[in-house]
């Protein structure tokens, strides 16, 4: 799976994209990686800004600096301006796409780099993550089999076909911008009127597809996926199966990057994300320790927690909600988003 050359001497590229709403949960997750990582030798680290002020660029760099490593700021601009057409990233922060323009901002002595999404937590060395080898294809991702049926009709995808998650992403830069991916992505959002559910990562899906090469979930573990078992994800996407109930053990028992996917956020007052202690832990570290949680969702995040613990135990009673609920709680986001 790991490369054959020797890997001692490379430098490891990190990217992030963020704006300031995100920066601090950006700098609990590069805490959580430059502390975990110190071993590797050489590491550099991209900040895709999409408007970040000056005040936060700064305290992500006294992170940075605190493990001696080198952050850069690639500044994206207004990112609509980037599409030839209109965009609507359906409640999503535009800020999302910012992954998808990697190959044009960054240097060309980048030819490969790890994204990680601003609401993760690495929780060990990601040295073996970034040392696989895609071979043919174009990045590593893994598996996320529970998205809903209306996300999978949108771009043409199979009920048992694989849908990936773009939170963490191992690029092959090199490849994209010799094959030009980022064109790829242009059209191919463009061919969906620049409208659809999870707008980065539908795209990165659909334009790529069969160039996907399945990372084990330990690289990507989304918290909500404590309160599944493994049986239920393989009957809702039979690809999963090429994961493996051994994989999916260790990654809920020893996960390497942890994913906040889901409602149950850390930085919601009153959540019960059993993960939560590792994030304010890393954040607690940062400029931002005195960041205060967001408030207005106590009762939503306990319904949260009774709904975790019954539906672990009867599983199907979540998918029933998840199914009736699920887009309706997408389009409410973005009609707050727009009223907000």
């Amino acid at each position: 799976m790991n490369r054959n050359r020797d890997q001692k001497q490379e430098t490891v590229n990190i990217i992030y994209a963020s704006n300031d709403g995100y920066a601090g949960h950006l700098a609990a997750s590069l805490y959580s990686l430059l502390e975990n990582n110190r071993n590797i030798k050489e590491m550099d680290i991209y900040i895709l800004s999409a408007g970040m002020s000056r005040k936060c660029q700064k305290g992500l760099l006294e992170v940075a600096e605190t493990f001696h490593r080198r952050l850069l700021v690639a500044e994206l601009g207004e990112l609509r301006d980037r599409f030839p057409y209109e965009v609507d990233t359906r409640g999503f922060d535009i800020s999302a796409m910012g992954r998808l323009f990697a190959p044009k901002v960054l240097p060309e002595s980048v030819e490969r780099a790890l994204y990680l999404d601003c609401d993760t937590i690495v929780c060990g060395s990601i040295r073996s993550l970034y040392d696989t080898e895609l071979g043919n294809c174009l990045v590593g991702m893994v598996m996320e089999p529970t998205v809903y049926e209306a996300m999978r009709e949108a771009i043409g995808f199979e009920r048992d076909e694989a849908y990936y998650n773009s939170g963490v992403l191992l690029m092959d830069l090199k490849q994209w911008r010799r094959q030009k991916v980022l064109d790829r992505f242009l059209d191919y959002y463009g061919s969906h009127q620049g409208r659809l559910f999870a707008c980065d990562q539908d795209t990165i899906n659909g334009a790529l597809r069969g160039r996907i090469r399945t990372l084990p979930p330990k690289y990507n573990y989304f918290t909500n996926y404590r309160y599944f078992h493994y049986r239920t994800l393989a009957g809702l996407c039979r690809a999963y199966e090429e994961v493996g109930k051994e994989a999916f053990k260790e990654a809920a028992r020893s996960p390497v990057i942890l994913h906040y996917l889901g409602d149950e956020r850390p930085w919601i007052r009153g959540n019960h994300n059993h993960f939560r202690r590792l994030y304010e832990y890393y954040l607690g570290k940062t400029p931002w320790k005195n960041m205060e949680k967001q408030r207005g969702k106590e009762l939503y995040m306990q319904a949260w927690w009774i709904f975790n613990h019954v539906s672990f135990l009867c599983p199907p009673f979540r998918l029933w909600i998840s199914r009736r609920l699920g887009m309706k709680v997408i389009d409410g986001r973005r009609k707050d988003k727009k009223h907000g």
